[in-house]
């Protein structure tokens, strides 16, 4: 995989999460540490949007250092930042209290995915009862017949 590829895959993964009521600014530089994959790149909030740019932040508040299995892994919450760098699998340099924050937007998108599953599962049962009530119409209709 390329780091255009890395990027692009991960960019998607951070996109999407509703940042909106954090009203700090934060930027986040990542270094990946790899020879296909590897490249720097930055997540950045400000005025309550989020930003995935393919560049490096030399006025970040934090960098983080890892491979990108780790990165992807975090990204997708299968990892925690926090056990990920108490195990060194990730490192951290800056501001840790704002790196920390880091974890809360990921886990705002854990919530988040976790609503819209939970809602999609509520629409896919309403759906199923209504289908069961139409074939059970069906079926009263012709043995009417």
């Amino acid at each position: 995989m390329t780091y255009a590829d890395f990027f692009y895959e991960i960019k998607g993964k951070f996109m999407g999460v509703d940042v909106s009521d954090i009203k700090e600014h934060y930027a986040f530089q990542f270094n990946i540490e790899d020879e296909e994959a590897g490249g720097a790149f930055y997540v950045e909030v400000k005025n309550g949007e989020l930003f995935v740019e393919p560049y490096e932040y030399y006025d970040r508040d934090a960098m983080f250092i890892c491979s990108p299995e780790v990165l992807t892994k975090i990204a997708e919450c299968e990892m925690d930042p926090v056990w990920a760098f108490t195990t060194q699998k990730l490192r951290v340099e800056g501001n840790i209290d704002k790196a920390l924050k880091l974890n809360e937007i990921l886990q705002k998108k854990k919530k988040e995915a976790k609503k819209e599953a939970k809602e999609a599962k509520k629409e896919a049962k309403k759906e199923a009862k209504e289908a069961k009530k139409e074939t059970a119409e069906e079926k009263k209709k012709a043995a009417e017949k």
